[in-house]
């Protein structure tokens, strides 16, 4: 039986990690209510507008069983506002934020829309570089005890672990290199 990774639909590229699961042989379920969250094995909370996923998780009751089911162990990857939102803190402003990863994160770090960029990245874990797409991209201004620091970019962490959590600045969804997904699904069988 195929893992069940549910991806947070409330609002961003929810699709793209979708169609990434399927790639992957996972059945990727959009997940809105938190019956729908008990359903499923692992968790992707995709790139968006941080501050509108956080109200809309709040406004449908998800805050609560989202921060049980990380604290209980579930696996999750938060890419982008995935990242913000599962962050203990940001730099600039409140947004609703799950608090599970030992981080400060600041938003919109690298700049607005039109200083996104692609950059080649060593990943601590993976053989090859990563091709990763930052669009008005956050990066970790803090980490905390427990976090590891997986690739940086100018000295500036951009993808960490903490335990079954895991959390990129970047958009992996957009460029047909699945590993990212795949360590996800990894820690399902470990």
């Amino acid at each position: 039986m195929p893992a069940r990774v549910g991806v947070l639909s409330l609002q961003g590229d929810f699709r793209e990690h979708l169609k990434t699961l399927a790639a992957l042989g996972a059945d990727g379920i959009e997940v809105r209510t938190p019956a729908q969250l008990e359903g499923v094995d692992a968790l992707i909370i995709p790139g968006g507008e941080s501050t509108t996923i956080g109200k809309l998780a709040e406004r449908f009751g998800l805050m609560g069983p989202l921060r049980h089911r990380i604290e209980a162990g579930m696996p999750v990857y938060g890419t982008c506002a995935g990242m913000i939102l599962l962050a203990r803190e940001v730099t600039d402003g409140e947004q609703p934020l799950l608090g599970a990863l030992d981080v400060v994160v600041e938003r919109n770090a690298f700049g607005r829309q039109n200083e996104s960029f692609e950059e080649e990245l060593a990943i601590d874990g993976l053989d090859e570089p990563f091709r990763a797409v930052f669009i008005r991209a956050p990066w970790v201004a803090k980490v905390g005890e427990g976090v590891e620091v997986l690739a940086a970019v100018d000295d500036h962490p951009v993808l960490v672990r903490q335990g079954h959590i895991l959390a990129s600045a970047f958009h992996p969804e957009l460029t047909g290199d699945h590993r990212l997904h795949q360590m996800l699904l990894d820690w399902l069988v470990d």
